[in-house]
C-alpha cells in the first residue's frame, strides 16, 4: 500500500472537506425562515433538502455559474417547504459563499502540506466564489479546476478527466501519483475511485460510523479509500510521521 508521501501531487475538494459549507449553508437559509417566522425546520431537515435540491439543480443546469444555481437551490428549498421567498432572498443565499467559514485546522493543515507537495483544487463552484473562500485558507494552490471552468458539476465524470488531463499537461505528473482528497462520498469519492484515482476520504460527518449524510446526497454504497481520516489535522499527523 502507498504511503501519502509517495503522490506527486493532492488534489482536493474544497466545501465540504476545507470550508464548513454546512454551518455556511444553515446561516445563509436563516432570512428564510424567519421571513417566515419558521422555527421547526431543523438543521439536519434543511441540510438534507439542500442536498436532494443540489443535486439535482447540478445535473439539470451544469453550465449555470454557482451563485446563480445556489439561487435556484434556495427557490427549490422553498418550495420544497411551502415558504414564501423573494428575489432578494434567493439572491442573497446565491452570495453566500464567501461567508461559509472555514475548518479550523484548513489553514494549518493546507499551509505545512504546501511545503511537502503540490496542492490542486478541484471544486463545484465558480472562479471567484472560490477566491473569496481562498481568503480563508490562506494558501496558493497550484492550480484550480472549478466547475465554471469545466462546464459541469461533480460528480460529472468529465469534471474528473479535466483534472486529470490538466494535472498531466501542466505538471507530468500521472494518474497514479495523484492522491484526491475529499469528504464527499457523492461529489468525488465514488466518481474519483471510478476513474482510477487513488483517494483519502476526510469523513468530517463520521459516517463510516454512521453519522449524518448532512448537506450531500446519499450514495447506495461506500467506496473503500486508500486513507480515511476525520480532519485534516489528523491526516497531517500521519503525513508528519513519514517525512
Amino acid at each position: 500500500m502507498k504511503k501519502l508521501t509517495d503522490y506527486k501531487i493532492l488534489t482536493f475538494d474544497c466545501y465540504g472537506t476545507l470550508i464548513d459549507w454546512e454551518s455556511g449553508i444553515w446561516d445563509a437559509g436563516q432570512p428564510l425562515l424567519k421571513d417566515n417566522n419558521i422555527n421547526y425546520i431543523t438543521r439536519e431537515d434543511f441540510l438534507s433538502t439542500f442536498a436532494a435540491a443540489e443535486t439535482f439543480q447540478e445535473a439539470a443546469t451544469p453550465t449555470l455559474i454557482y451563485p446563480d444555481l445556489l439561487s435556484e437551490v434556495h427557490r427549490s428549498m422553498a418550495n420544497t417547504f411551502n415558504l414564501s421567498t423573494k428575489q432578494s432572498l434567493d439572491n442573497s443565499f446565491g452570495q453566500s459563499v464567501k461567508y461559509w467559514p472555514e475548518f479550523n485546522d484548513s489553514q494549518t493543515s493546507l499551509v505545512f502540506l504546501k511545503q511537502h507537495i503540490k496542492l490542486a483544487i478541484l471544486s463545484n463552484v465558480d472562479r471567484n466564489s472560490f477566491y473569496e473562500s481562498n481568503k480563508k485558507l490562506g494558501v496558493g494552490f497550484d492550480a484550480v479546476y472549478t466547475a465554471e471552468d469545466i462546464g459541469s458539476y461533480k460528480p460529472n465524470p468529465n469534471n474528473f478527466s479535466h483534472m486529470i488531463n490538466a494535472v498531466r499537461s501542466s505538471f507530468g505528473i500521472e494518474p497514479d501519483q495523484i492522491l484526491h482528497v475529499a469528504q464527499s462520498m457523492h461529489h468525488d469519492l465514488v466518481e474519483a475511485k471510478n476513474q482510477g484515482l487513488d483517494i483519502a476520504w476526510i469523513d468530517r460527518q463520521n459516517l463510516s460510523n454512521g453519522g449524518e449524510w448532512g448537506a450531500t446526497a446519499k450514495v447506495p454504497m461506500l467506496v473503500e479509500p486508500d486513507f480515511l481520516f476525520f480532519s485534516m489535522s489528523e491526516m497531517v499527523s500521519t503525513f508528519r510521521l513519514l517525512i
